[in-house]
């Protein structure tokens, strides 16, 4: 499956925001979290919303305006993982039609975390069908 230039940009787009919030310190697990349960991504994951037009940092203001009381200091995750971890979530839905919310159930930020080392030089297809298996 190939992804249109727009949803690769959402794609990376949301990669960026999982950075910034590392390089903000909050907690990446509880941050994931609630990201994938928020309405920014719920919004990311419509047909059309405004979100999806708007740049990482536009977005990530409006995210910390939600998430205020969920966004706390903690153990950060690596930038690289983190950056991939946004996208792969962001890329599952497109690829499976499947929400933040359905995806994050399937595969929350600590799965997340363990596969990283064998599935980031996957291709997204791949990482997420053996996701799904486990």
């Amino acid at each position: 499956m190939k992804l249109g230039m727009r949803k690769l940009t959402e794609c990376d787009v949301q990669g960026c925001l999982f950075k910034m919030a590392g390089k903000a310190g909050f907690d990446s697990e509880k941050f994931i979290s609630a990201f994938m349960k928020s309405k920014v991504a719920e919004g990311l994951d419509s047909a059309y919303h405004k979100y999806q037009w708007m740049g990482e940092y536009y977005v990530f203001d409006v995210l910390k305006d939600e998430l205020k009381d969920k966004l706390v200091p903690g153990k950060v995750y690596d930038e690289d993982k983190l950056f991939w971890i946004g996208y792969l979530y962001r890329y599952w839905h497109y690829y499976t039609g499947e929400s933040s919310k359905e995806i994050y159930k399937t595969a929350n930020a600590k799965l997340m975390n363990i596969n990283y080392l064998n599935y980031h030089t996957m291709s997204c297809e791949l990482a997420i069908e053996k996701m799904k298996d486990e």
